[in-house]
């Protein structure tokens, strides 16, 4: 019998002009991105050029960033902490209260659900740590000419992250890029998508309630199980348009 090689996870400590924000479980992949849409879904920082240095010691277990303006350390360690569900543990300082201010999404690409499941296939072909190890998630962004980028971890948020934080350090657009994750799309995960502006979300698997909420409070178009010609609408916007022959329940 073959076996895969076992999901790799380590500890490792943020820390954030001096003061240290948490430990979180990652994958060692693309830490760079990570540190980037981490900040950026917290609101610490607005862009990418917001960052001086960013110090990463694998064998330490530290990633040690500084801010070219001063950090009001305050206005976010006296908020309560929120620790994410599911693998890869994380921690988000955002309330659902919190998530409720973000703006609400007016703009966005209109896409064919046959195209999302097209690229839903793309992006399982195109997740070399799954394949390796059959134990991942990823995260992964569509462009307006239908290129993917994909990012992976062993925390479906830790990954989306990643994939956020490659947008950031790029520029790039989010009312032309179409946001799918493997994993289950939580409140914390539907927040980070909102903070930066997708319009349309898709998943292999389900959306939780509180999320869907949110989500039609914040009109970002959500639709789960994503699988063969199967999918399930949990928002309906007019950004997703049902072209298949087959009733999709």
């Amino acid at each position: 019998m073959n076996h895969k090689g076992c999901p790799e996870e380590y500890p490792i400590t943020l820390v954030l002009d001096g003061f240290e924000v948490a430990v979180f479980q990652l994958t060692k992949q693309d830490l760079e991105d990570w540190v980037y849409g981490y900040l950026f879904s917290e609101g610490i920082i607005q862009e990418a050029n917001d960052v001086e240095t960013v110090n990463i010691n694998e064998d330490a277990g530290t990633i040690h960033v500084t801010l070219l303006s001063p950090f009001e350390t305050e206005s976010l360690f006296s908020k309560k902490k929120h620790y994410t569900a599911g693998c890869g543990r994380g921690v988000t300082f955002f309330s659902m209260t919190d998530v409720k201010t973000f703006n609400k999404v007016e703009e966005g690409k209109t896409y064919l659900l046959s195209y999302l499941l097209k690229k839903r296939s793309e992006f399982a072909k195109e997740s070399p740590l799954y394949l390796e190890t059959g134990g991942m998630h990823g995260a992964c962004i569509v462009d307006e000419n239908g290129f993917i980028t994909v990012r992976e971890d062993i925390g479906r948020h830790n990954a989306v992250d990643k994939i956020i934080g490659h947008a950031v350090r790029h520029g790039l657009d989010p009312s032309k890029l179409l946001l799918l994750t493997t994993g289950r799309v939580s409140y914390e995960m539907l927040s980070k998508a909102a903070k930066f502006g997708f319009a349309v979300i898709g998943s292999r698997t389900a959306a939780t309630k509180q999320a869907v909420q949110l989500a039609k409070y914040l009109q970002i178009e959500v639709v789960g199980y994503l699988r063969g010609r199967m999918a399930i609408p949990y928002t309906s916007f007019g950004r997703v348009v049902n072209d298949l022959e087959e009733r999709v329940l």
